[in-house]
């Protein structure tokens, strides 16, 4: 041991730091996660709120009124019903428009895939203020080409009963080309002898769907299921974009409600137990999703 400490002492001091070097950026980006989060989990324990300059520890006293509260329980569906629509939308007609223009390779799909693209370049706020002129009842197109089917004057976000239906429309048009991309992505790495055999033996589409293509795709899936599935439990963007959470509370969310408890009424402390609750939702939910990814990974491999 004497003569390895010697040898290593002797090395140039430039050898010596190399390992610390590597492993710093790890040790940075492990300290900038964790100390936000840490400090989230002790404002949630005090009554921090802009109004007054100190704040004092209280304990589990914010989590109990978020959980006897109305507010939080409707933001918390809303969360849900929110996430369940867009993605679930964006998973079916991204995997469907992926497979048609992966069925034939022709100038037509090439230029369709860079098209499909165009609204994953936009940001979410932005494309919020499109869909808002093309929805307008005076100038929008899209409120003229309903007028041609006597639709006259359609509420969109102006009422409870279309608002949810509004601001899945603009997430589902600038995410689903997200989907379209992984799975097209998915499809050009597939193998083609398997498809190739069940042409030779008569297989149907469906059944080459459904035997073949779905089960090889999981893995792809899984991914824009895990990361798409996270984004829109914690929408902000085009929710506050398109009403604040209206009209009345329709859309208040659980970002959207920790934001106007936080800053709109500077009751900091009581913000945080509903980002840490959102959090903890999403990690158990990612976890679970990852788990099968991996289980799948290896029943791929045959593991």
């Amino acid at each position: 041991m004497a003569g390895q400490e010697e040898q290593y002492n002797k090395q140039p001091f430039s050898i010596r730091v190399r390992p610390y070097l590597v492993i710093a950026p790890a040790i940075i980006i492990t300290i900038g996660i964790l100390y936000p989060f840490l400090t989230a989990v002790y404002y949630s324990l005090t009554n921090l709120s802009f109004r007054r300059p100190t704040s004092t520890f209280i304990g589990l006293e914010n989590w109990i009124s978020m959980f006897k509260d109305s507010t939080f329980w409707h933001a918390l569906w809303v969360t849900v019903k929110y996430a369940c629509v867009t993605t679930g939308s964006e998973m079916l007609l991204g995997l469907g428009i992926a497979l048609l223009i992966c069925k034939k390779d022709n100038w037509f799909s090439r230029i369709l895939k860079v098209i499909l693209v165009f609204p994953l370049m936009i940001a979410p706020v932005i494309a919020t203020i499109i869909w808002q002129l093309m929805t307008n009842t005076s100038v929008g197109i899209i409120e003229k080409f309903l007028n041609l089917f006597s639709v006259y004057g359609f509420p969109w976000a102006s009422s409870p009963k279309t608002a949810l239906f509004t601001a899945a429309l603009i997430d589902i048009w600038v995410y689903t080309p997200f989907i379209i991309v992984l799975v097209v992505a998915g499809i050009n790495s597939l193998p083609k002898s398997p498809f190739e055999s069940a042409q030779i033996d008569g297989g149907s589409p469906w059944f080459t769907f459904r035997n073949l293509t779905l089960p090889m795709l999981k893995p792809f899936l899984y991914i824009a299921l895990i990361f798409r599935l996270m984004a829109s439990m914690q929408e902000y963007g085009i929710i506050f974009a398109l009403t604040k959470g209206g009209p009345g509370d329709t859309l208040m969310n659980l970002s959207l409600t920790a934001y106007n408890k936080g800053f709109a009424f500077l009751k900091f402390g009581e913000a945080m137990p509903y980002i840490l609750f959102l959090w903890a939702v999403i990690y158990i939910i990612s976890k679970k999703l990852v788990g099968n990814w991996l289980i799948v990974q290896r029943k791929a491999s045959g593991r």
